[in-house]
C-alpha cells in the first residue's frame, strides 16, 4: 500500500542543505520514494499554527520504504545533517482510509 512522508523543517542553519539535496534524493530513489513536493510555498489554513520553512511530501510503495530509508546506514549522516541543522517532523502516512 502506498505511504506518504510528510516533513516540515525550519533550518537552524543552511550550512547542511548543498550536501543534503543530491546525495538524499539517490538514497530516496533507493528505496522507491519520489518527491510529490519540495516547497516554501505552503499555507496552513486550519488549527494551532505550526509554523515551517519548508514542506516536503514524498511517495513511498509502501510504509516499510519509509522506514528502511529512515533507518539506512547511508541516510545516518544526512539525518543527523537536517536534526541538528533545523526543526523538524515527518510522519508517515499509509494512504488508505480507516473511516470507511
Amino acid at each position: 500500500m502506498t505511504a506518504y512522508s510528510i516533513f516540515a523543517v525550519s533550518p537552524t542553519s543552511e550550512d547542511w542543505i548543498p550536501s543534503y539535496i543530491a546525495p538524499v534524493g539517490e538514497i530516496i530513489a533507493k528505496h522507491g520514494g519520489k518527491y510529490l513536493a519540495r516547497t516554501t510555498d505552503h499555507a496552513q489554513v486550519e488549527g494551532t499554527d505550526q509554523p515551517a520553512a519548508l514542506r516536503v511530501i514524498l511517495e513511498w510503495p509502501d510504509a516499510q520504504a519509509a522506514r528502511d530509508f529512515v533507518n539506512d546506514p547511508d541516510y545516518a549522516p544526512y539525518l543527523a545533517a537536517r536534526t541538528n541543522g533545523s526543526t523538524n517532523s515527518h510522519f508517515i502516512v499509509e494512504g488508505k482510509d480507516d473511516l470507511v
